[in-house]
């Protein structure tokens, strides 16, 4: 009979996952981040550039998703089944070709857009720090590596070519990963308060009786464990 309830149990278990995503590397479900394609201009989504053409933005696009595939290569080390470093050093290399085109586009929108070749490369640079600034994923590190690795996946199996029409894709979700979400799942988590009461002799009689007059109102037992949601 025991062996009969923990195999029901183990079946539920089984069924509630299955109707979930595929578990991931720290949630049993993860939020769901997804989004709209963009072009690449919209707010929050790249570095401004005004006066840009549609092949400027769209190489803007591509350059920033490659940034941020770069910070999760440093960022998300303490997980390697994500495989962020390989699957960054695989994008690079199988889309090279784009990646440069990209990234002369780009510098060739400073070069036109600025008077000097000083003030084009500097133009450059700041546009280059403030993308990579752009990936602060502090609060929320588990999103954003698990995200990246998502679309280091998709990178990997994309045809050459086709790298700036992924960032349209997935950038969306890979802004959407910067925000804190807990588990989906199962959002209840449960912090037991442990407490006792104090033990001056002051405060107690004789009897074992506690003295209010002298040590105030006796706060104990603690309340019921505290609930805390995770975000939806």
């Amino acid at each position: 009979m025991v062996g009969l309830r923990v195999f029901g149990a183990s079946v539920v278990m089984a069924a509630l996952v299955a109707s979930a995503p595929a578990s991931a590397q720290f949630f049993m479900k993860s939020k769901d981040l997804s989004g709209q394609a963009v072009r690449g201009d919209e707010p929050g989504i790249a570095q401004a550039l005004p006066g840009a053409t549609e092949k400027e933005v769209r190489a803007a696009l591509a350059w920033t998703l490659r940034a941020g595939m770069n910070v999760a290569a440093l960022q998300c080390q303490f997980e390697p089944t994500l495989l962020t470093v390989e699957n960054y050093n695989a994008i690079l290399l199988d889309h090279r070709a784009e990646l440069k085109d990209s990234y002369d586009t780009v510098y060739d929108y400073f070069k036109r857009t600025h008077k000097t070749p000083k003030a084009a490369q500097t133009a450059f640079d700041q546009f280059g720090t403030k993308t990579y600034s752009s990936f602060n994923a502090i609060a929320a590190q588990y999103n954003f590596c698990q995200t990246a690795g998502s679309i280091g996946r998709a990178l990997i199996y994309a045809p050459r070519g086709s790298f700036a029409a992924v960032a349209q894709e997935r950038m969306r979700e890979m802004r959407n990963s910067l925000s804190p979400w807990g588990e989906q799942q199962f959002p209840r988590s449960f912090y037991a308060e442990s407490r006792v009461p104090r033990l001056d002799k002051v405060c107690w009689s004789k009897k074992g009786e506690w003295q209010t007059k002298k040590c105030g109102s006796l706060d104990f037992p603690p309340p019921v464990a505290a609930v805390s949601l995770a975000q939806r």
